[in-house]
């Protein structure tokens, strides 16, 4: 039986929150610059996503506000969940027994399934939560694999988007997605009529408050290769995945994005999630182990400083809600409760509060900051600093001796710190003579020993 009593007593405690919470710097929008994500007053938003794909699908109310509380308090600022979920969710009902549709009928919306819908953006908001939300996993447009069925056409995919556009225009914590783990085109098929009639759907009923992207399936068939000059795009993504290995050179990508006209905001979207096995789809299996903190620090860190606007983490049981109602997906090998806590989810905030540590709209890529210790693969090493000259940052992934230039810092002067990815805590190097270029070693060397060099103007506060 739905608890309808628990819903009510929620909605009443998420509308006197986010009353609170009122969201006093605006809307989320592209920044001056093309490049990040901004508050409209602009205060940098920084996009530290987890991946709940099936939160409206497997869970209770309790259990959603249980999962929204720990993310928030752990520094994320978004959750990319699935509306329309993956594992047959057109059919199977959700956790108080609703579907999505009357007979499977995009235009015929089950209000009783849209309700939960709508009482977990309201939580969201109130945690400071921005929903990264796909109208649809991509199986009910291009099947490839999965459930199904296909059930949208360009009509009915406008009168759907146009029903969610009017139902939460008035929701300022919402960034649509479109796609599902899907390519927009393949060699046989194009399905950007379809995406196109729904962002137009979803873009007209909100009064074209709406904010878009893209999720694709892995590989380095990234939106921009496919999508970047759609009209209705605002932000690139990729997904660098789990099924090729380590090391997966996802800063290249978001170079390649970067240097695009015109400019978009671009990030990865699907790294390789904590505690996935690490063989290659489609086995997957766990013979050569799992993805750990450090794989995933590695991939989100350096793609970060290679230029991206965020990063979405992801735990493999916490994505697919593993727990004793459901089926495990791939050798997950933990429920999702026990997840919420792993290292790799803790260290997602110390990520976000550095970067927005400094004035972070202003931050260029630049690799040619480093001169010396530069390697390839797991030895790959990315830098940012400030078009203003105040900072830089150099992300280490393998603790080694590198060069540095600090010549773009007019201070004679310097003051450098080490990060540490793992802890969040900062060693001091302390104040030294300026030179054009300059050497430091960190605090720990080798492998599984990341660090970031963090170099400061001092007359800068």
């Amino acid at each position: 039986m739905r608890n309808l009593f628990l819903l009510f007593i929620s909605l009443f405690i998420c509308s006197i929150l986010a009353a609170q919470n009122n969201w006093q710097h605006g809307r989320i929008q592209v920044s001056a610059n093309k490049h990040y994500l901004q508050y409209q007053d602009g205060t940098p938003f920084f996009w530290m996503g987890d991946t709940g794909w099936e939160l409206f699908h497997r869970l209770k109310l309790e259990e959603i506000n249980r999962y929204l509380t720990n993310r928030a308090s752990k520094g994320f600022t978004l959750i990319q969940a699935v509306i329309l979920a993956e594992f047959d969710g057109l059919r199977k009902p959700n956790k108080y027994g609703d579907v999505p549709f009357v007979n499977m009928d995009p235009l015929q919306p089950n209000e009783q399934y849209f309700k939960l819908v709508d009482t977990v953006v309201k939580l969201a908001q109130a945690r400071g939560l921005v929903m990264g939300l796909l109208q649809t996993w991509g199986d009910k447009v291009l099947k490839m694999w999965g459930e199904g069925p296909i059930v949208f056409n360009v009509e009915n995919a406008y009168g759907y988007g146009l029903f969610l556009g009017q139902r939460y225009q008035s929701y300022p914590n919402i960034i649509w997605i479109l796609g599902g783990d899907r390519p927009a085109i393949t060699d046989s098929i194009d399905t950007r009529p379809v995406w196109r009639s729904m962002a137009k759907g979803i873009k007209e009923g909100s009064g074209g408050k709406a904010l878009f992207s893209y999720h694709i399936s892995g590989g380095p068939n990234t939106t921009s290769k496919q999508i970047h000059t759609e009209d209705w795009l605002d932000i690139n993504m990729m997904q660098s995945g789990h099924g090729s290995g380590h090391d997966v050179p996802v800063w290249n990508w978001i170079a390649s994005d970067r240097a695009l006209q015109p400019a978009k905001p671009t990030l990865d979207s699907e790294p390789n999630y904590e505690d996935h096995p690490v063989n290659p789809w489609p086995k997957w299996d766990s013979a050569n182990g799992y993805f750990n903190d450090y794989d995933v620090r590695k991939q989100t860190y350096r793609s970060v400083f290679a230029g991206a606007c965020g990063v979405t983490y992801g735990h493999h049981s916490i994505w697919q809600f593993y727990n004793t109602r459901e089926e495990k997906v791939n050798h997950a090998k933990m429920f999702w409760t026990a997840a919420l806590d792993r290292p790799g989810a803790v260290q997602m905030g110390y990520l976000k509060k550095l970067v927005l540590s400094r004035p972070s709209l202003q931050r260029i890529p630049d690799q040619s900051i480093i001169t010396l210790g530069q390697g390839d693969k797991g030895n790959y090493m990315t830098a940012f600093r400030d078009s203003l000259g105040r900072y830089l940052m150099v992300y280490i992934p393998v603790g080694k001796t590198v060069g540095i230039k600090t010549g773009f810092i007019q201070n004679k002067i310097i003051n450098a710190n080490w990060f540490n990815p793992k802890n969040g805590t900062t060693k001091k190097i302390g104040l030294l003579a300026r030179k054009e270029t300059m050497q430091f070693t960190p605090p720990t060397a080798g492998v599984n020993n990341d660090w970031v060099l963090v170099v400061d103007d001092p007359s800068f506060k």
